[in-house]
This record gives C-alpha cells, structure tokens and sequence, in this order.
C-alpha cells in the first residue's frame, strides 16, 4: 500500500513527518511512503537518517501552504503545493491515501475540490477523537460547516457510526445529538428535525447534553461545525489546565516532593488514554478518497500512527460502506 505524506505540513516539518514515515515502514513492511515537499528540503533531512530507499520514495511539491494562510485562497494560489500535489496524486490512483499536520482549512477545501464529493454526501465532514472515561469517542462535524441542515447532521451520525466501528474499533457504536435537553422538543428547529431522522437508527440514544461528553454517555457525538469547534478546542486545553490546577494545590499545600511526584506519575498514567499521539489524525469524512489530518505539532509517533490510521481506513473500505449506507431515504417532516 502507498500513502503520500505532506512532509511540508505542520509546525515541524519537515523532520517529524519524515521521522514517522521511516517509524512506519520500520514496522510494516508492506507498506510503501511518499513524502510530499520541496525536493532539496526533503532530501536534506533524510542524509541524516538510515531508511529503506525502495520503500521511502519523494515527490517534488516546491510550494508549502503556511499553517496561518486563507485556506481557499492558498489552494488556488499555490497549485504546486504538497497539499495540492499529494492529493492529486491520490485521486489519481498513485497513493491510496493522503495525510498531513498541516493547514486544516486547505486541507479540507483540496481535498473537497480534487477528491469531490462521495455518491449521496451533502457535505464532507470533519470528524475528531474526544477523550471520554471510557476512552476516546468520536465528536463531528467539528469545523467543517458551522450550519448543519438535518439531513446533514443525519450523514454525520451514519458515517461517524461506520467509523468508529470499523476504524476505532469500537462495538455497536451508540450515537447522541448534541442539544440542550434531552427532550426531544427541545433545541432549534433544526435539531428537532434532526432527532426525527436520527431516530431510525437503531445505535440513536437521543439528545446528549454537555454534562454527558466526558462521561461517555455516546460513542458518536453528533452536531454542527460551530458547537464541535469550540467543544474540540475546550478538550484540547483539559489535561493542560487540570495538570496546572494540581499543581497549584500541591505547592499550596506544601506536599513533599516524594509525594508530588506520585501524584505527577498518577497524572501521567491517567491521561495516557487520552494521547492523541496514538491516534494521530482524523479523516475528512464524505470525500471521494482518504484524506487525513493531524494536530500541527504532530510527532513523528502520531505521524506514524496517522499513516497507520489511514491504511486501516483503505482496508475497511470506509467509503463503500458510507456510500451503501446513505441508500435508505430520509423522511424528514
């Protein structure tokens, strides 16, 4: 299998994509990268390494979209970018799949623009983890379309439920909708609309409130762009700010550096669940391919693991079963 890498991608590059590339082949060797970029850059930075030069391959892509650009304007300005390049590649049959830490808006609108649309799709969507008690689940749309129709909202709950099955390895995914009550009459129209749709799915548990995210009350949280923004950047800031909290109330109480440490490995054993290293990225669900982002700091481990993640996408064959799923009308009163 080959997955193009955007080795020009993400606030470290081009050292930790290419450091990942090489952890991945170390431990799958049927597996083929392409890193993306400008040639001299790429080149430069594998001299310093050790790598299987049959298995690791480069693609010249001289243009590199900064991570503060307007998305739309530097896909069209910029057509020889590593996005722009390594998506066409993929959507012309040379790599199965195609990730990046890089510029998550460009991503999202190359990827829209060169991959298209799956059959039925209203709107790609973006999906993330979302660390829970029981581990991490999945919450979408979470940039994607700040306005979410019903019938959108009901392709999210579809297409997160086969990807937390078949990806994240998760057993009869439960799915909740993200509202402000559990009844169903509460909420805009718009959810009201939605909680009908949803209710055809067996896996529907109905409105989930904020209260019910951490505690893993659903599998599948379910809800427009706007909301799942700010509930992922919210996330993003838990384990600093509990890490910061503790800390306070150590020094506070002057407990003794024997025990300080304790609670600091405690610490760090609790929120190991929570590592998004071990995930790495997320697909652009809906797209006509297999297009994957990760966190802009990514390290070469959660490089690694997003090439992993999306080899385990392409051998689910995701997109087939989004597709079939999306065959049953909607009845939207």
């Amino acid at each position: 299998m080959k997955i193009a890498v955007d080795a020009a991608g993400g606030d470290h590059y081009p050292e930790n994509p290419i450091l990942g590339a090489i952890k991945a082949l170390e431990e799958k060797d049927d597996l083929v990268v392409i890193l993306v970029g400008p040639d001299k850059v790429i080149h430069a930075e594998l001299e310093k390494h050790q790598y299987p030069k049959d298995r690791l391959l480069v693609h010249d892509a001289p243009e590199v979209i900064g991570m503060d650009e307007s998305p739309a304007q530097a896909v069209k300005s910029k057509p020889h970018s590593s996005i722009t390049v390594g998506l066409g590649m993929h959507a012309k049959g040379h790599a199965e799949a195609f990730i990046s830490a890089g510029n998550t808006g460009a991503l999202l609108a190359a990827s829209t623009l060169i991959l298209g649309r799956l059959e039925g799709v209203i709107r790609p969507t973006i999906a993330t983890i979302y660390p829970t008690i029981r581990g991490f689940r999945l919450m979408i749309d979470v940039g994607a379309n700040l306005e979410a129709k019903p019938e959108m909202l009901y392709q999210f709950a579809n297409m997160g439920c086969i990807y937390a099955s078949d990806v994240m390895g998760i057993s009869n995914p439960r799915v909740g909708l993200l509202n402000v009550g559990e009844e169903e009459e509460k909420g805009t129209e718009t959810l009201k609309k939605a909680h009908k749709l949803l209710k055809n799915m067996e896996a529907f548990v109905g409105n989930i409130e904020g209260r019910d995210i951490l505690n893993g009350k659903a599998d599948v949280f379910v809800c427009d762009g706007y909301v799942g923004n700010v509930l992922l950047k919210f996330g993003e800031s838990l384990p600093d700010i509990l890490e910061k909290l503790v800390y306070k109330v150590i020094k506070e109480q002057n407990i003794s550096r024997e025990n300080a440490g304790l609670v600091q490995q405690l610490l760090k054993k609790s929120f190991e669940p929570f590592d998004y290293q071990k995930v790495g990225g997320v697909p652009f669900l809906g797209v006509n391919g297999v297009s994957l982002v990760g966190h802009g700091g990514s390290t070469p481990t959660a490089m690694k693991n997003m090439i992993f993640n999306a080899v385990k996408i392409v051998d689910a064959k995701i997109n087939d079963k989004i597709v079939a799923s999306l065959n049953n009308p909607l009845n939207v009163e």
